[in-house]
């Protein structure tokens, strides 16, 4: 079971767990998602909360929909490497503003991430 965090709305947590699976491979590009239904059972969420997450995720192209056959994961590579990019970014900018809080400049974060590496 998902435990959602209280102070991000529901449905922007879902879009960024089907996101990352997405992203991740998990779910392959031309890949059948699960329905509205299942989603909500899975999440233990409302339906019209899964409806807006998957309805996002299709704005950002990342799925699509076939009259009568469902939604499917986006084919399109570009998409998906887009995004896996951006989250790759925020991670990266995020971890390196923390370090430099901590008082560590980029040559001692880059030194110890190499010797971490050995």
């Amino acid at each position: 079971m998902y435990e959602f965090n209280n102070e991000v709305p529901i449905y922007l947590q879902i879009v960024d767990l089907i996101k990352k699976e997405i992203i991740s491979g998990k779910l392959k590009p031309g890949q059948k998602i699960l329905s509205v239904r299942e989603y909500a059972f899975v999440f233990k969420a409302n339906p019209n909360t899964i409806s807006k997450a998957l309805q996002i995720l299709e704005e950002n192209k990342l799925i699509y929909t076939e009259r009568t056959n469902g939604k499917y994961v986006t084919d399109n590579l570009d998409v998906i490497n887009k995004y896996k990019e951006e989250i790759f970014n925020n991670k990266l900018n995020d971890f390196l503003k923390d370090m430099e809080m901590l008082g560590y400049q980029k040559e001692i974060i880059i030194k110890k991430i190499m010797e971490e590496k050995q």
